[in-house]
């Protein structure tokens, strides 16, 4: 949910202040370095994977974790889990940020637009969001990616088509309360036109809470997509994905449960750190002034 009420003050002295809040808050600081640890693992997965990931070994399946050689064991296949798991948040990252990404700028500019300009325009807009709003994203997500075929491009467009109609809503609300105020008619006033009015004036008033709210679409985002991917609708085989790996390590959950579950651990806590981050950083940004 957007703030309150809109902050139209992006002084420094405001952002000194959301920085020691963030500071102040343990859980946001403890979430915010587990996230950090957990994408600089997957970005430096090439130096730390002990071994290759896609390396099978039928001799070598199912090893439990502690296993010398292999210290969180081996998949169905023989491969080894730690060098899966980091190669595998190589892509869950990937397949989280991106859609997100995609649909804070394509959801960002129509909600902007629709709130600024209103009108018929905003009629235009809001009404085809809602079309959206019809389905259960999770549905909608397995329905286009479903329609699209499956791979990791296609989830990533699916995943964007879900996240654009929250986030132009979420645009256009903040948008309508800034376009009003004082700062803003003064500007149209002394004759600015309107792309200088949304560039100088409205984005850097409305921006705040657009990317708070984004931030919180990110753990959403590494669900889906690990959904879409235990599905056979996101990343295929023989690639590491999170989600991928619950799918193949199912059938050997009651062999080694604790193997089987190490993907689903890392898929909740990096979604769990994405929400109290995200909260931590909304809560940083509600500063009344």
């Amino acid at each position: 949910m957007p703030p309150d009420q809109v902050k139209v003050s992006r002084s420094p002295g405001y952002w000194a202040t959301v920085g020691r809040r963030i500071l102040a808050d343990r859980v946001t600081l403890v979430c915010l370095v587990l996230l950090a640890t957990i994408a600089l693992a997957a970005v430096f997965a090439d130096v730390l994977a002990p071994l290759d990931p896609l390396k099978t070994s039928m001799a070598k399946r199912l090893r439990p974790i502690g296993t010398p050689g292999f210290p969180l064991g081996t998949d169905e296949l023989g491969r080894d889990i730690l060098s899966r798991l980091l190669y595998g948040g190589r892509m869950s990252l990937l397949m989280g940020s991106w859609p997100v990404a995609n649909a804070l700028v394509i959801g960002g500019t129509l909600g902007i637009v629709a709130g600024f300009f209103g009108g018929r325009l905003n009629m235009v807009i809001m009404r085809t969001v809602d079309v959206f709003y019809a389905f259960p994203s999770v549905l909608l997500a397995v329905a286009i990616s479903g329609a699209l075929g499956s791979g990791m491009k296609n989830a990533i467009v699916a995943l964007t088509i879900v996240f654009v109609p929250p986030l132009v809503r979420i645009a256009e609300t903040v948008t309508t309360q800034v376009r009003n105020l004082d700062f803003v008619e003064a500007a149209r006033a002394s004759g600015a036109g309107s792309p200088t009015i949304i560039r100088v004036h409205l984005l850097p008033n409305v921006m705040g809470a657009i990317v708070v709210y984004a931030s919180g679409l990110f753990s959403v985002s590494i669900i889906l997509a690990s959904g879409l991917s235990f599905l056979g609708l996101g990343v295929e085989p023989p690639q590491a994905e999170w989600g991928l790996m619950l799918n193949t390590l199912r059938q050997a959950i009651y062999v080694q449960p604790w193997v089987a579950i190490l993907p689903g651990m890392m898929i909740f806590v990096t979604s769990i750190c994405c929400n109290l981050a995200s909260d931590g950083l909304r809560a940083a940004m509600e500063i009344k002034q």
